[in-house]
Order: structure tokens, then C-alpha cells, then sequence
């Protein structure tokens, strides 16, 4: 009689406990919902903001080089490169063939006008002066008879004229006395020409043994020696160089090659600073002479030579140094100094495009001694016309136009990879 209340009792419990569980599976699935609402409103909120942002400030997909304008001094010069030498340089040959007898100087030596430097062998030139002595006298004896037959030709002539007229002998012995007489003046004549050649055989044979002598023709150092006693100098064709003479190497030249076009800037009288290889780091100074009109050709480049006098007192420098040379010709204190790689950028017409933003690019026009820079502002760059200066091959002079110190210009600039692919 007491399970009966106790059934009814426990039914309405276990319906609870399942409207409850029922109740947190409802509550635990809508919070889900919440949660997955909330995050797809967010990114779709992120989305709008992004797509707005990027419609409304497009960035263009340029990855650029820059460089800031600034201001300072510009040096202007033009460079060449050259080689030392003295200023008068001889070179000592031989007129003479013959055996090197003697050697006087060597390298280095000092020689004054005059000296005595080298010898070569004299006994076939000593040789040759003798004949040619004996010769002379030969020739001296040779006229001599002759004049006394000429002499005797002429008295006998005059004989003849008198036996004529008084008619004791034929005419035929006055002709033949005639011709005789005539014939030896013409063996006097000869006479004489034969001694006059053989005293020019003599001159010519003593000046062949001065020859024999070698002698510096100015006062100076020598360079070179291109002898030994011994060797046999053969000067049939052309005299054989055997010493080469710098007359004064404190005083020296550089003989530089420079370009064409860099030819037009460069006078007498202007200053000149080079370098040498041999003393790093040391500038030597110098002045132009001249710029010599005769030019040179060497694979189609053509330069000029600008010779440079140096004074070279403490004898550092010496011949054949190479030396590179500055030459300067503008400066300028104070400007507005842009980089060259600004003046050369020019972009194509889609990075043009890019740099825009889009918009089209100005047409400009430049004149000969104007140039066209772009200019960046924040993320676009605009292309402006300057004029330009002198320049020193890194920056050049901003002497007119829309662009001030601080400026930032581009160098370079290149699209990135979405921009090639349209993304």
C-alpha cells in the first residue's frame, strides 16, 4: 500500500531532469551561434574597412631606390693619364761603323756638353787618313808637273809665233804648238780638280776618326746604354743609338691623353694636380703648356695630348712614371646638388603608370640643358624639369627649377611581382 505513492512521486522528477538538460543543450548551441555571428560580422567588417582603404588610398606596387637632394660644393675636372719625361731628351748615336772600343759613362752617370762618353775603335779610320794624306800629296805633285808643262807649252807657243812671222817655219808647227799649249793648261785644270778632291778624301777621312769619338751633345744624365765594350756598332743605314740623354730632370713634363670630348675645356696656363704610383697618396702639381693639336688615334678613340710642366727640384719623379692626371675647370660653393642616377632614371611607361597612381603622366618639354627628375611624395613620384650645371661625375648642379634641398628623388624603381601580374 506504500510503493504506490512512492511511483507517483518519482515520475514528475526524472521530467524535470530532462526539461533542464534539454534547457543547457538549447543555451549551449545558441551561445555557438553568438560566437560563429560575432566572427563572420568581424571579418566581414574587416573586409569593408580593407576594401575601402584600399579603394580609397592605392598604393602602388613600386619598389623604389631614393636619394635625398642636398647642398654643397661641386668640383668640376677632367681626368687623363700620361707618362713622365724629361723635356729634352737626345738620343747619342753612332755616324761610324766600327768596334766599341771605350766606355765612359754608364746609367746615371752626369755628362756635360763635350764630354767624352764612348770610343770606338780609330786604326781603319787612322788608316784611311793616311792614304788620304798620301793621296793629297800625290795630287800636289800631279799639278805641279803639270804647271811646268803648262809653262814649257806656253814658251814654246811663243817661239813658234816668232819663227812664224818670219816665216821659218810651216803653220802646220805653229798649230801643233798651239794645241800643246792649250792641252796643258787643261792638264793644270785637271791637276787642280784631282788635288781638290783628294784634299776633300782627307777632310772627309779626318772627320770619319772624329767620329770615332763619342761625345754628349748636352749637358744632362744619362738613361740608357744600349753598348758593351766590344759590341760592333753598323751604322751603314742609320745611325744605332747608344745612349739616351735627359738634358734636366728637375725639370720634367707629362704628356696625358685626353678625350675629345674633354679636350674643349682645357687651356695653357691652367693648373693640373697628378698622381703617381710610386709615392701613393702624394699629389704633385703642375701647369699646362700647351694642348698640342696633333692628335692620336688608337681604336677609333681619339685624344690629345696636354703637355704639363713640373718642377721636380727634390728629383722624386722620375721618366716613364705614369701619372693620372686631374684637370679642374669649374667650381661651385654652396648649390643645390642632385645625383646623377636621378638625371639618367628613366622608367617605362607601366612603372610611370605605377608611380602615378594611375594618372597620366605629364608631357614635358626639355630643353638641351635640362633634364627630367621625379620627385617622391610619400608613395607617388611626379617627374619635374631642372636645369642643370657643371658636374663631377657623381652629383651635378641644380641651377634652376622646382626642386630645393631636402628633396627626395628616385634612383631607381622597379614593379613588384603583383604589379607584373596585374593582381
Amino acid at each position: 500500500m506504500t510503493a504506490i505513492p512512492t511511483a507517483q512521486a518519482t515520475a514528475p522528477g526524472i521530467a524535470g531532469v530532462a526539461r533542464a538538460a534539454t534547457g543547457r543543450r538549447r543555451l549551449r548551441v545558441s551561445r555557438r551561434a553568438l560566437r560563429l555571428l560575432a566572427v563572420v560580422m568581424a571579418v566581414a567588417f574587416v573586409s569593408a574597412v580593407a576594401w575601402r582603404v584600399s579603394k580609397g588610398h592605392a598604393q602602388p606596387l613600386v619598389r623604389y631606390q631614393t636619394a635625398v637632394v642636398d647642398r654643397g660644393p661641386i668640383t668640376a675636372k677632367v681626368t687623363a693619364s700620361g707618362a713622365l719625361s724629361a723635356i729634352v731628351t737626345v738620343q747619342v748615336g753612332s755616324q761610324v761603323s766600327g768596334r766599341v772600343d771605350h766606355l765612359y759613362v754608364d746609367f746615371n752617370s752626369p755628362v756635360k756638353a763635350g764630354q767624352l762618353i764612348a770610343t770606338i775603335e780609330p786604326s781603319f779610320f787612322r788608316a784611311a787618313v793616311a792614304q788620304a794624306r798620301a793621296n793629297l800629296a800625290a795630287g800636289k805633285a800631279a799639278f805641279d808637273r803639270a804647271v811646268a808643262n803648262r809653262t814649257l807649252a806656253d814658251l814654246t807657243y811663243g817661239r813658234e809665233q816668232i819663227l812664224s812671222g818670219q816665216k821659218l817655219i810651216a803653220r802646220a808647227d805653229l798649230d801643233a804648238a798651239e794645241a800643246q799649249a792649250l792641252s796643258c793648261r787643261a792638264d793644270v785644270d785637271a791637276a787642280r780638280a784631282n788635288l781638290l778632291q783628294s784634299q776633300a778624301a782627307l777632310d772627309q777621312a779626318t772627320l770619319n776618326l772624329s767620329y770615332t769619338r763619342i761625345v754628349s751633345p748636352i749637358d744632362g744624365i744619362v738613361l740608357s746604354r744600349t753598348i758593351d765594350v766590344g759590341q760592333t756598332v753598323a751604322a751603314s743605314f742609320q745611325a744605332p743609338t747608344l745612349f739616351t740623354i735627359a738634358q734636366d730632370l728637375t725639370k720634367m713634363q707629362v704628356d696625358t691623353n685626353v678625350a675629345e670630348g674633354d679636350v674643349g675645356r682645357l687651356r695653357g696656363g691652367m693648373e693640373a694636380t697628378f698622381m703617381v704610383d710610386a709615392y701613393p697618396g702624394r699629389v704633385f702639381r703642375g701647369v699646362i703648356r700647351q694642348v698640342r693639336d696633333n692628335a692620336s688615334t688608337l681604336q677609333n678613340v681619339v685624344t690629345y695630348d696636354a703637355v704639363i710642366d713640373v718642377d721636380n727640384g727634390d728629383m722624386s719623379l722620375r721618366p716613364a712614371m705614369t701619372a693620372n692626371a686631374s684637370f679642374v675647370y669649374a667650381q661651385r660653393a654652396g648649390v643645390v646638388r642632385a645625383p646623377n642616377a636621378a638625371l639618367r632614371f628613366k622608367p617605362d611607361a607601366a612603372t610611370a603608370a605605377s608611380m602615378t597612381g594611375g594618372a597620366p603622366v605629364p608631357s614635358l618639354r626639355v630643353d638641351s640643358d635640362e633634364r627630367m627628375i621625379w620627385v617622391l611624395d610619400g608613395a607617388m613620384a611626379t617627374p619635374r624639369v631642372v636645369h642643370v650645371g657643371i658636374g663631377d661625375g657623381t652629383v651635378v648642379e641644380i641651377a634652376g627649377g622646382d626642386l630645393q634641398a631636402g628633396d627626395v628623388v628616385v634612383t631607381e624603381a622597379a614593379l613588384l611581382e603583383g604589379a607584373r601580374h596585374g593582381s
